[in-house]
């Protein structure tokens, strides 16, 4: 991996992630999205469907699909936002909140079958400079005049 850059070694890394955790979804009739979004919604409040989106990344006409597919499979329910009437909530079904404790403990073995292989050091390195690499991304440091190459 000495010549690939690092934008390369993220996505292809995130490509192969995403890829395990849709093959591990599709064992239960979902993908990776719906259990990033069961993962997202508090079990007990639900959220606000404006909140979701920026919460998980999404854009909204992904989200708009994402929740559509869920609310067929009785994964959730939409409710009017009792503090704010024009809003919605999303919330758990019974069903959902199962399959939320089962994309959790697939988060969690991934996690832990990394840890397993990982040192806490290197884990604890990946973690600063991947806080790095999103800082200088939302501060909008990386393409600035004075990183741009000279001719």
């Amino acid at each position: 991996m000495k010549d690939k850059t690092i934008d390369y070694v993220l996505r292809a890394t995130w490509q192969a992630v995403s890829r395990m955790y849709n093959e591990e979804a599709s064992k239960y009739g979902a993908s990776m999205s719906v259990g990033f979004a069961l993962l997202s919604i508090d079990k007990e409040n639900g959220i606000p469907s404006t909140a979701l989106g920026p919460q998980m990344g999404m854009e909204p006409t992904s989200l708009t699909r994402t929740l559509k597919s869920m609310e067929d499979k009785g994964l959730i329910v939409r409710k009017k936002n009792p503090v704010d009437g024009r809003g919605v909530l999303i919330h758990l079904t019974k069903l959902g909140k199962e399959k939320r404790e089962l994309s959790r403990d697939r988060v969690l073995k991934f996690n832990e079958v990394i840890k397993q292989h990982v040192s806490q050091e290197k884990l604890d390195n990946f973690m600063e400079v991947a806080e790095i690499i999103n800082e200088l991304i939302s501060e909008k440091l990386i393409f600035t005049p004075e990183n741009e190459p000279t001719e």
